[in-house]
């Protein structure tokens, strides 16, 4: 089973993904409601058949602290989509701090950007404006939901509505 279940709150925030079989769990245990199945795909035990689901909502609200993405080079690279914030490759990538840390620059969200090899070497110690290198697109600290909307193998089209996208 690879394809995963959108769970929302009671106040259908998204808050989680899940594997079909928890929400499954949850659904039986009366813990939630399922809003939306696969219709090609099911769950099956030796005499039933059920929907696989693909979004369910929580019947109590649950208090959940505010979920931040947490800075990572992974996530970095994720976040720029695997490419190089100067020149668009996609090899040969690496971390680059925009505003370099021998002048202050910090290990933040907004002060890392990717860049291939030969831009971050090119770029060296200078800001893009120095060097005349202008980033495709500025620096910014993602939020949990789109790393929820843009990382999720498999994205199914109705939970684009949950995800505000």
């Amino acid at each position: 089973m690879e394809a995963k279940v959108l769970v929302l709150n009671q106040d259908y925030q998204a808050i989680s993904v899940c594997s079909p079989q928890r929400a499954f769990t949850l659904c039986y245990l009366q813990k939630a409601e399922m809003l939306d199945h696969y219709p090609h795909l099911s769950l099956r035990s030796i005499s039933r058949q059920y929907n696989y689901p693909s979004i369910i909502r929580l019947y109590t609200y649950v208090k959940v602290p505010y979920r931040k993405v947490s800075l990572s080079r992974i996530n970095v690279f994720r976040r720029d989509g695997y490419e190089c914030q100067y020149c668009g490759a996609r090899t040969n990538l690496t971390i680059d701090h925009v505003l370099p840390r021998s002048r202050g620059g910090r290990d933040t969200w907004e002060n890392l950007a990717t860049a291939c090899h030969d831009c971050n070497t090119r770029k060296g110690n200078k800001t893009p404006g120095e060097a005349c290198m202008p980033l495709l697109h500025e620096p910014f600290r993602p939020s949990f939901i789109m790393f929820l909307s843009n990382f999720t193998p498999r994205l199914h089209d109705n939970w684009r509505p949950y995800l505000m996208m």
